[in-house]
């Protein structure tokens, strides 16, 4: 089974979610697998920007409601070291 680094972003606001899964990921090796949970609606487009500018790959992004609202789990592999988008 695949080690998964998780972050638990809820309750921030963006760009906060975004900023944590960036350190996060910088301090990983290429390949390594990251789960993000999220409140913000605006990683709904956030993440997947990020993960395309950086490189990284978007496995998955699921979306789970509740009464307080909803909660955002994406799946995370961190791309090759290519410069500063990590």
């Amino acid at each position: 089974m695949d080690d998964v680094t998780r972050i638990d972003a809820r309750g921030l606001l963006c760009p906060l979610p975004v900023l944590r899964l960036r350190k996060v990921l910088g301090a990983l090796a290429p390949g390594a697998l990251v789960e993000l949970s999220a409140t913000d609606g605006a990683s709904r487009i956030d993440v997947p920007h990020f993960c395309a500018q950086g490189g990284h790959e978007l496995l998955s992004q699921t979306e789970t409601r509740c009464e307080t609202g909803g909660v955002f789990l994406y799946r995370i592999r961190r791309g090759p070291d290519i410069g500063a988008g990590t």
